[in-house]
């Protein structure tokens, strides 16, 4: 899969980076996501999150994490016609994760920062592929989906 990743804030450490990747593709094959599809991470401030939480969802506060989908469909929205073929790699949408948030909660959570970046990783991850938490049931399959995951791979509170 390729993952297109950015970081504002010049704060996460290439190793880092590094772990999201192969979590990333441990989780995509797990899902079964093809190889070729496409998203990209995007590592910003509090202030820049909030923006955004405030442009898109219409709360001015700073969040953890925000996913954008581009596979999903939203009433009114033409479809997207593919004209091209099947040659054309799946474009799964953008992740943005609050830096400053992740530090603050891996502290709050009592557990690493790498950890904390994992999780908000996968859980924006799984948001690019339908899942949500919007009631109890889908915060179950969710949640579980994502302890599962990161349990298979080796992160553990």
């Amino acid at each position: 899969m390729y993952i297109d990743f950015h970081d504002k804030t010049k704060t996460v450490a290439a190793d880092y980076i590094d772990l999201l990747q192969r979590l990333l593709d441990f989780a995509a094959e797990k899902e079964g996501i093809s190889k070729e599809a496409e998203m990209s991470v995007n590592f910003v401030d509090n202030k820049e999150i909030q923006e955004l939480n405030r442009n898109y969802r219409q709360k001015d506060t700073p969040t953890d994490v925000i996913s954008f989908a581009m596979q999903e469909s939203v009433e009114g929205e033409m479809d997207v016609i593919d004209v091209i073929g099947e040659d054309m790699p799946l474009t799964l949408g953008d992740i943005v994760i609050s830096v400053d948030k992740a530090k603050e909660q891996a502290i709050d959570y009592d557990h690493s920062y790498e950890r904390e970046l994992a999780f908000l990783t996968l859980h924006g991850f799984l948001h690019l592929l339908g899942y949500d938490h919007m009631n109890k049931h889908d915060e179950e399959i969710m949640f579980k989906r994502q302890d599962d995951i990161l349990g298979e791979f080796g992160i553990e509170r």
